[in-house]
């Protein structure tokens, strides 16, 4: 018998292996769009007010219940929401591992209901992807002409009246990025080889992702910066929130990958979360003991990560039960990213504060086994 796959190639949200937002939550979309009845900016599907409640979750008159997708200060998102009802574009700005990507998606599907029309930013990102392409063969048949341009998936927002994403903006080329100057200030993009220009429609917005620490960076300039109300993203304010925001992420990763859920997993996420904030704070959460902390940024992001490759390691060669020895190795290859002095800060924090934790001795001999 022929898979879905072969039959036509069409892959369906419950094939996806990683659903749009707007397909994965549009149940919630939906209920919230059917409660809301506050003024909605031109061409958006919700509300400011019911955007915020998507991201921050809620309990709806109806009895409907919107998960969180977002974790953190309420006012952060109000203040990104408020923004894309405005002429300004928004840039979310934080160390990796932030949520920044997952925010941004999620603002982009409440908004619009459309989250794909994506810049993707890479040293590699050119002009073309900002702007627009040519399709060579109507281009070298007929000759410049609007049949032969190919739209980017910003000039489609601008044209659609809905909202664009540039993700890691800093990694793309200083002169690249400014190609969005007039984009934003202007809210026009000249198409000089047909004397035109396409100018957006009401409703058209931009959000952007970007990060300072990575290598690879590229500074905005001033005039591209001034384009952008910024918002911050922080890591998590304590460890619950941390722990609570992993054990979302992880029981939707691990649904999707139709991975068991682990009984008991919540004291290895605990763990991983507290050696993380240890490490990436330098000090022990009682704040007693100093530690060194490594090159890596040791994020949420990187402990969602940790926890899901433990769970797919107790789930196909343990017993099911998430525990130090499925997470151990996860661990050690977020943290030792340099060999030479990352692995002699991991061997300290084992020894002088693994090692005498109550509590701690099968993680302790774990991390011993898989570092040795």
């Amino acid at each position: 018998m022929d898979s879905p796959h072969a039959r036509g190639g069409v892959v369906t949200e419950t094939q996806a292996l990683r659903p749009h937002a707007e397909d994965a939550f549009s149940a919630e979309l939906q209920a919230l769009a059917a409660v809301d009845d506050r003024p909605r900016p031109e061409r958006w599907r919700l509300s400011p007010w019911a955007v915020a409640t998507y991201l921050l979750g809620d309990t709806l008159s109806d009895g409907t219940v919107i998960t969180p997708k977002y974790v953190g200060p309420r006012r952060i998102v109000e203040v990104a929401v408020s923004t894309l009802a405005t002429d300004r574009a928004l840039l979310l700005l934080g160390v990796p591992g932030t949520a920044k990507t997952w925010v941004s998606e999620h603002l982009a599907a409440a908004v619009s209901g459309d989250s794909t029309l994506l810049v993707q930013g890479t040293a590699g990102t050119s002009e073309e992807a900002i702007r627009y392409g040519w399709n060579y063969a109507q281009l070298l048949a007929h000759g410049p002409h609007r049949g032969a341009l190919v739209p980017s998936p910003v000039m489609r927002a601008m044209a659609e009246g809905l909202t664009a994403r540039v993700e890691e903006l800093t990694r793309i080329p200083a002169d690249v990025q400014d190609t969005l100057i007039t984009v934003l200030s202007e809210k026009t993009l000249p198409i000089p080889e047909l004397g035109e220009e396409a100018q957006a429609v009401r409703g058209f917005n931009l959000i952007a992702t970007a990060n300072d620490r990575d290598r690879g960076v590229n500074e905005l300039s001033s005039a591209l910066r001034r384009r952008f109300n910024t918002v911050v993203l922080p890591l998590p304010a304590s460890a619950e929130a941390e722990v609570d925001i992993v054990s979302r992420r992880v029981d939707q990763l691990g649904r999707s990958l139709d991975l068991p859920p682990a009984p008991d997993g919540l004291d290895e996420i605990r763990r991983v979360v507290t050696v993380f904030r240890e490490l990436r704070e330098g000090v022990t959460d009682d704040g007693r003991t100093k530690v060194k902390s490594p090159s890596g940024t040791l994020s949420t992001a990187e402990a969602i990560s940790v926890v899901t490759g433990g769970l797919s390691l107790a789930a196909h060669f343990g017993d099911g039960m998430l525990r130090a020895g499925d997470v151990a190795a996860g661990i050690l290859g977020a943290v030792v990213r340099d060999p030479a002095a990352d692995q002699v800060v991991w061997q300290e924090y084992l020894e002088t504060v693994v090692r005498e934790r109550d509590g701690w001795q099968d993680f302790y001999r774990a991390c011993r086994e898989v570092s040795a």
